[in-house]
């Protein structure tokens, strides 16, 4: 009966090691794969930060304070905040991660102290039974050969289990030390981590400063800029009705492209129905047909099957397509919002402002055809690149690399993007549009980038 109740409590006592092993690994595996998120993430936001210093960089040198100033110094705070956000959450998780190996490590050492006190036992046990001859007496003095068959399987599977203790032993004593050293590590990790939130913290009060320092100094002309706001407003508002007038045209001209296609055809078919006219009832029946056709015309969508296929494959990359520059960051979002200097003063944008370095090349988004090439209001020149029914506008370009007509493809280069010295900034104003309606860019563009 004893032998029983010994294999059951080593069992049991095997399960349980077990099951913390198969908890920490799927624990470690889960904020593994958090930790490589947010490095990822980490590195993404470093590398918009150095983009936005080396843009800083240009705007400094113009010796002015402008607003393409001001707004690049709001980009870098968010992104700063985002990154101390970012390095905080890893705290989090490696807080977590020690918290766990500690666990282990508690574990480890309860099991392994386990380990030795019951091999201590079976040592002290085989040191009492060394003589052979005792454990042959205590089979032979078995009741019936059942039960010395009983003690002679007790003496093989006791034999076996302490030479698997003293692996165990060594199994455990050697996760041990790699649990200890794993919590070391862990633990260095945390601590370079809170050095570099200081140090972000200390930088993003020094940005606060110099941002305090632009503000203040774009509020002491404040007249003298709301009237430049006022003017770009309006230049704003001419640039979308110039963008509405060129897609209306090219809307038109699609339209009667359409249109002429379809006479062509309907000039055909009734071309074809009097050749083959032979009795006034062939000619009746053909009459109908015709007139089926046409009503059956006049149904048909405005884009043809290639356009409708672009227009397809165009949805389809939403989230997808590559940034109209090859390096940039929003400066300006979509839709309407409050100016950053003035309180209460809106601006209504109807695409993105991307800001880039002096001499950035803007780039056509996915395939399609230049549809238009023309001066912008607000001044530069725009191009308008049809892909089926949507467009894709590049607004403030100094040159422009395309012509009429020309079909592109994704991430060729279409023009140069123009340097405004009044601001400070070189940027371009990114837009897409279904039809006559704008939309978010920022939905299409890929995040990843």
């Amino acid at each position: 009966m004893t032998q029983f109740n010994f294999k059951k409590t080593i069992n049991s006592s095997w399960l349980l090691f077990a099951f913390f092993v198969i908890a920490f690994s799927v624990n470690a595996q889960h904020h593994s794969n958090g930790k490589s998120e947010l490095e990822s993430k980490k590195k993404k936001i470093t590398e918009e930060i150095h983009e936005i210093n080396n843009i800083l960089r240009e705007t400094k040198a113009n010796k002015k304070v402008t607003l393409g100033a001001l707004l690049n110094l709001n980009m870098k705070l968010e992104k700063r905040q985002e990154l101390i956000n970012t390095i905080l959450a890893q705290i989090n998780i490696l807080n977590k991660d020690i918290e766990i190996t500690e666990s282990k490590v508690d574990a480890l050492k309860k099991s392994l102290n386990k380990l030795k006190n019951e091999y201590a036992r079976m040592i002290i046990t085989a040191q009492r039974n060394q003589d052979s001859y005792s454990k042959l007496m205590f089979i032979f003095a078995s009741n019936d050969f059942n039960q010395a068959y009983a003690r002679l399987k007790y003496f093989q599977q006791y034999s076996e289990y302490r030479k698997k203790q003293a692996v165990e032993i060594v199994e455990t004593q050697t996760q041990l030390i790699a649990s200890l050293n794993e919590l070391k590590q862990q633990r260095s990790e945390k601590n370079i981590l809170l050095g570099n939130e200081e140090t972000e913290k200390n930088i993003l009060n020094t940005e606060k400063a110099e941002q305090e320092t632009v503000i203040s100094a774009l509020q002491s002309k404040e007249n003298e800029l709301k009237r430049e706001l006022e003017k770009k407003k309006r230049e704003t508002y001419e640039l979308q009705l110039a963008i509405k007038k060129i897609i209306a045209e090219e809307i038109k001209r699609k339209a009667e492209e359409v249109a002429k296609k379809r006479a062509e055809e309907l000039a055909r078919k009734k071309a074809e129905a009097a050749k083959n006219k032979t009795n006034k009832a062939t000619n009746k029946s053909n009459e109908t047909k015709v007139a089926n056709t046409t009503s059956e015309t006049k149904s048909l969508p405005e884009l043809d099957a290639e356009d409708i296929a672009l227009s397809a494959d165009f949805a389809d990359n939403r989230g997808k397509l590559p940034w109209p520059v090859g390096k940039g960051v929003i400066c300006e979002p979509y839709g309407e919002h409050e100016h950053p200097a003035i309180k209460g003063f809106m601006i209504v944008n109807n695409g993105l402002e991307i800001c880039s370095g002096n001499g950035a090349e803007a780039r056509a988004v996915f395939a399609g055809e230049v549809r238009s090439i023309a001066v912008s209001p607000t001044g530069g020149k725009l191009v308008i690149v049809k892909h089926g029914e949507y467009m894709s506008v590049y607004c403030n370009l100094s040159d422009v690399h395309v012509k009429m007509g020309q079909k592109v493809e994704s991430k060729q280069a279409i023009g140069k993007v123009m340097y405004n010295d009044d601001e400070g900034k070189t940027s371009m104003n990114f837009q897409i549009w279904k039809g006559q309606k704008t939309m978010d860019p920022g939905g299409w563009l890929y995040k990843g980038r």
